[in-house]
């Protein structure tokens, strides 16, 4: 069993984020349908989670990754300033 829940997390979190965004949209739209029994409205709201979470982490290493490329070339431009020009 607990391989099992080790190989579901392992592929949860091989998702990439848009992949983890529709499904997050399909949990949404099926827990807003109702219909669905309490347990399966826990997993399905767990496992929403478990989408967002994946979102989060996608989108913060994202802005994470464009910080650094915007810091990396701000410290270009202000190189290039204090830089004396070759004459």
């Amino acid at each position: 069993m607990t391989s099992e829940v080790d190989e579901t997390a392992a592929r949860t979190e091989a998702l990439g984020y848009e992949q983890a965004r529709d499904e997050l949209i399909e949990v949404v739209r099926r827990l807003e349908a109702g219909g669905t029994t309490l347990e399966e409205s826990l997993a399905l709201w767990e496992r929403g989670e478990e989408l967002a979470k994946i979102c989060r982490r996608r989108l913060d290493g994202a802005r994470a990754r464009l910080d650094a490329a915007l810091a990396e070339e701000d410290a270009e431009r202000a190189g290039e300033r204090d830089a004396p020009e070759a004459s």
